[in-house]
């Protein structure tokens, strides 16, 4: 088995921020009222992350601000939102927009079985397969076995089917496949290329996070800190 002996994510994320890149600066958030409006990138700007933004739809909008696993309940109460939200609005759910960003240590949910089980990804970010009560070596937040969520209508490619917007944190990713480029004798880029080649269908890489939910509530999303 392999053996990263690696500190808290949380501390060993923070110390390869601050070695690998500057703080990144949030301007203001966009008035309300141009939430329904269209982003065009600027000259330089990221246009497939104003693709991203663009694509959240819906006269009632929700983002979900996932910094750790904590047990799937970013894709629960995302489900959940929309289960409640359309009878309590007395709308259709297609009215009803619901964001996922997975950042920090929540970036695992984005990537598919095969590398969960090359990377090891349960044993490092603690997170444990109910079936076997050992470390997950496959995404149990998809494409679900009998008692892997409370609620299976919440597995992320229901979520993602039902109109559902997923963002992965770029950031994250970068600083996380170079702890694991380190522990494991290989090239950060190299790893990174396969966390990104191996993501479930459905997630879009943003910049980062944080700016994802600075964005989706530029878009007039309310924000739901998800854990």
């Amino acid at each position: 088995m392999l053996d990263l002996k690696l500190p808290t994510h949380r501390r060993g994320f923070l110390g390869s921020v601050a070695a690998t890149a500057a703080a990144l600066g949030l301007g203001e958030l966009v008035p309300r009222s141009l939430a329904g409006q269209d982003y065009t990138a600027q000259a330089g700007g990221d246009a497939s992350f104003s693709a991203w933004l663009n694509s959240i739809k819906g006269k009632h909008r929700q983002v979900y601000d996932a910094v750790e696993p904590n047990d799937g309940f970013s894709l629960i109460w995302a489900h959940v939102f929309l289960l409640t939200g359309a009878p309590a609005y007395g709308v259709p759910e297609s009215d009803l927009g619901a964001v996922v960003v997975l950042r920090h240590a929540a970036i695992p949910l984005a990537f598919n079985d095969a590398m969960w089980a090359k990377y090891k990804l349960g044993e490092f970010f603690k997170i444990n397969d109910k079936s076997t009560n050992a470390p997950a070596e496959r995404n149990v937040f998809a494409n679900l076995k009998a008692g892997d969520m409370p609620l299976p209508e919440a597995a992320l490619e229901k979520l993602v089917a039902r109109g559902v917007i997923f963002g992965v944190c770029n950031m994250a990713m970068t600083v996380y496949s170079g702890i694991f480029a380190q522990k494991m004798g290989l090239q950060a880029d190299a790893v990174k290329q396969d966390w990104n080649a191996n993501r479930l269908p459905g997630i879009t890489v943003i910049p980062s996070g944080v700016l994802a939910v600075n964005g989706a509530q530029s878009k007039g999303c309310s924000y739901c800190y998800a854990g």
